[in-house]
């Protein structure tokens, strides 16, 4: 699966209850879109969209996102078997980009379920392949400081899972190192730091 356009930036044209239709110099680019997406789009506004193109041998069609989140875990769980692109647009469809995270995370296969098209073998498939990998809810609820509240700390955790760390060992570098952060952090220092400290590990 190949993102060749990275996000689509200009006037909305046409809203329709699974589409949008935004105007990029003069042309009109159809985005495959989550009803929550839909919601925050207005005819004739500006918007921008994070994209992720899935090229098949007869068609290429382009998704649209509310934002690089959205994205990343809909690209995630494409990379689990069984899961295609409408699969994993209907999973954000019935559950936020956190929600798959924590029903993966807790072993939760009754809210993967929810999704039309998941059966209970499907959710235990899924679980059972991203859950070293999808990462922990950005905003964790119950109280207490989000897991990854600071931004730093979300893209060395994505740094450290691209280069084959779990969610769960890239959480714990990351906590090593949070120390060294400071009011204004050097992502790719702490990166580097990071993986220092799953290497003496």
């Amino acid at each position: 699966m190949d993102s060749v356009i990275a996000f689509v930036r200009g006037e909305v044209a046409a809203v329709t209850l699974t589409s949008a239709v935004v105007e990029v110099g003069g042309v009109g680019l159809e985005l495959m879109c989550t009803p929550n997406t839909l919601a925050t789009l207005r005819t004739g506004q500006s918007a921008t969209l994070p994209t992720s193109m899935v090229v098949r041998e007869d068609s290429l069609t382009l998704f649209g996102f509310a934002d690089e989140d959205e994205k990343q875990v809909f690209e995630l769980v494409q990379t689990a078997s069984g899961v295609g692109p409408k699969l994993a647009q209907a999973m954000l469809a019935v559950l936020t980009p956190d929600a798959v995270r924590r029903a993966v995370a807790g072993d939760d296969v009754r809210t993967l379920t929810t999704v039309p098209g998941i059966g209970q073998k499907g959710a235990q498939r899924i679980i059972l392949e991203l859950k070293d990998r999808i990462g922990v809810p950005v905003a964790a609820s119950g109280g207490g400081v989000p897991m990854l509240a600071e931004p730093w700390r979300a893209q060395v955790q994505q740094g450290l899972v691209g280069l084959g760390w779990s969610a769960k060992d890239a959480d714990k570098a990351i906590e090593a190192v949070s120390d060294q952060a400071g009011d204004q952090p050097d992502v790719a220092a702490l990166l580097r730091a990071a993986l220092r400290t799953l290497s003496r590990a």
